[in-house]
């Protein structure tokens, strides 16, 4: 059966050793830490993975071992992201991780030098037409610079049995999944990022779920279960975590600092080393870090 992606889905960062080389060791302990969290998927070489900053035998090297782990489990799903520019590499890869045993994709519509509407509808349906299984094609326009009306996702889903989800990171989402969701009678779901900050908004909006960083996890996850049966503690918890996810998401390689520190402080990996260009943490952010540990030591033990 495939495994249901709803809830939280976490992008799965990248460990680097403190020389600045990919750290095997830690990747695999962070994998295994996040197949016992609650997670529904995890996702390999999204932007939280600095799949900017890797080679290609690095991701090779990591998609080998992250669908070694993802593969044993019978709940949570495998997916990896393909962020490859053309439709002739990116089909490749795609059908290359599905034979490899990925659950789902995650897929990067092309944004260097403006693709044109037509460009980019081409280049998901070949990409996505290429694989049997679901395909989140991820909607990112601070990011990348290109905007897409729904209307494109809408069209690619009466095109395609398999591209069921887009993640949506516009600013704010909520509109955007509702329209989505909508217009679709329910057979488009829609994902959030952003780490969760709007994520009272989008899910009463009908997203099929959240996909964050993956340091605090058991937070999300918590998060998801009180959506579901309590919605006053839902509001509580997000309202204690939002001082924090708000500040860390004001810059992608700011989140990225934080989220690897937090996992190094946390003892999932052994160092925070990001690849330049990075973002360097200052003393005060390093003490939110410190009250951030402290407030939700409960949830993440």
């Amino acid at each position: 059966m495939p495994k249901l992606i709803r809830g939280i889905v976490p992008i799965v960062a990248a460990p680097f050793t403190a020389h600045g080389a990919l750290d095997d060791d830690s990747f695999q302990a962070l994998v295994r830490h996040l197949l016992g969290t609650g997670a529904s998927g995890l996702t390999l070489f999204g932007l939280a993975t600095e799949f900017y900053k890797l080679t290609d035998a690095e991701r090779a090297r990591m998609q080998a071992l992250f669908l070694a782990e993802t593969s044993t489990s019978p709940q949570v799903a495998g997916i990896i992201s393909i962020t490859d520019h053309s439709w002739e590499v990116a089909a490749e890869r795609a059908r290359a991780a599905e034979a490899q045993g990925a659950d789902a994709l995650m897929l990067l519509p092309p944004y260097f030098l403006g693709p044109s509407e037509d460009a980019l509808f081409e280049h998901l349906r070949r990409v996505i037409g290429s694989v049997h299984i679901p395909v989140i094609v991820q909607y990112a326009p601070a990011q990348t610079g290109v905007r897409i009306a729904p209307e494109l996702f809408l069209q690619l889903r009466e095109a395609l049995p398999n591209a069921d989800f887009v993640k949506v990171e516009t600013q704010p989402p909520g509109r955007y999944v509702g329209q989505l969701v909508e217009r679709s009678a329910g057979r488009l779901q829609a994902l959030v990022g952003y780490a969760g900050v709007q994520m009272p908004d989008v899910l009463a909006r009908g997203a099929a779920g959240i996909q964050p960083g993956c340091s605090f996890t058991e937070i999300y996850v918590a998060l998801w279960q009180h959506w579901q049966h309590d919605r006053a503690a839902f509001m509580a918890l997000h309202t204690r975590l939002l001082p924090y996810s708000s500040y860390w998401m004001q810059g992608v390689e700011l989140i990225i600092r934080a989220e690897k520190t937090i996992l190094q402080r946390r003892g999932i990996i052994a160092s925070d080393y990001c690849r330049s260009p990075a973002y360097t943490l200052d003393s005060q952010e390093h003490a939110q870090i410190d009250q951030f540990l402290a407030a939700f030591h409960e949830l993440l033990h």
